[in-house]
């Protein structure tokens, strides 16, 4: 039976993960900042919580890592920690860099340290790409991130590459594109649009305010994209894979389904202010995921309307309750 340590269990990755490896037969231990204080609501919605071991522990704290890996002992690390959304990073750009950069490299040298055989997993994103027009972005697109955040993932990318040549560490990356589900919380765009809607549906009279709905992105569903990380551990050599769908859509068309979906026209709800617009963003993003179905064998199982639709049916579903 493995051990496995998931950094950033409390996140919607952190937990649809968790619950994978349990179904697997894992021991789980599941690290956060402060256990003890942390609600761990997502671990509660997926019934998982007590199978879960806590553990508090900071990646920002080289002696808090290494702590942790000589306490635990895992088999498999995933590092999902780390500041998480690209607008937040912008307000927050040197808490963005330490907690997803200084972090990864917390991990990197604690599991030299150590001297175990320990797999890690590193969270990338396809921020790292930057703005690649209507070019789909593989695992050798050059790197220009547009946003703190995707700067940061850049770095904690080439951190790890640095490490599994020169000290044949067995770490990958996963460059993953946009995956959503009803565990995102309302400060990620995708949650906003389908909370709103659910509310209007109810009988809210509200306008849902948002910046620019032209922007293009592939969005999968996260169940999926989790099981692509834990395939990544099990190959004999350490590499890394984008992971998206390899269909993009415009915000736009994902707010036309959710408000579908709950019955509604979005355009009698739904306004685009200039005010809301990023001060750099990605126009569009396309992926090139044939790698990780050539390799990994994975491909997502999920399309951008079947996303909306269930994330729209998980709100309505909890109205009813």
């Amino acid at each position: 039976m493995k051990t496995a340590l998931i950094c950033g269990v409390s996140g919607q990755d952190g937990a649809y993960l968790a619950k994978l490896l349990l179904d697997k037969g894992y021991t789980v231990y599941g690290g956060s900042r402060d256990a003890q204080m942390s609600s761990f609501r997502n671990l509660e919605r997926l019934g998982i919580r007590e199978s879960v071991n806590l553990v508090s522990v900071s990646i920002n704290d080289f002696r808090s890592v290494l702590q942790t890996l000589q306490k635990v002992k895992p088999d498999e690390v995933y590092n999902l920690a780390g500041q998480s959304s690209v607008g937040l990073s912008f307000e927050q750009p040197v808490e963005t860099l330490e907690s997803i950069s200084i972090g990864t490299l917390n991990l990197l040298e604690s599991i030299r340290f150590t001297n175990q055989p320990i797999r890690l997993y590193n969270a990338g994103s396809s921020e790292c790409f930057g703005d690649t027009g209507t070019l789909s972005a593989d695992e050798n697109t050059p790197f220009r991130p547009r946003s703190p955040y995707g700067v940061a993932k850049a770095a904690a990318f080439w951190q790890l590459a640095n490490y599994r040549e020169a000290y044949q560490l067995h770490a990958s990356t996963g460059i993953l594109f946009n995956h959503e589900s009803p565990l995102r919380p309302e400060r990620f765009v995708t949650q906003k649009i389908v909370s709103a809607a659910c509310r209007i549906a109810k009988g809210s009279s509200e306008k849902l305010t948002l910046g620019n709905i032209d922007i293009a992105r592939d969005w999968g569903w996260a169940p999926d994209y989790v099981e692509a990380m834990w395939l990544m551990l099990q190959r004999d050599i350490a590499d890394d894979y984008v992971i998206a769908t390899g269909k993009t859509h415009t915000l736009k068309d994902f707010i036309a389904t959710v408000f579908d979906q709950a019955g509604l026209n979005y355009q009698d709800h739904v306004v685009s202010d200039p005010q809301f617009f990023r001060p750099t963003d990605i126009a569009e993003g396309h992926a090139y995921p044939a790698k990780a179905k050539l390799k990994l064998g994975w491909a997502a199982k999920h399309t951008m309307e079947e996303v909306a639709r269930m994330m729209v049916d998980a709100i309505m579903t909890r109205l009813h309750v």
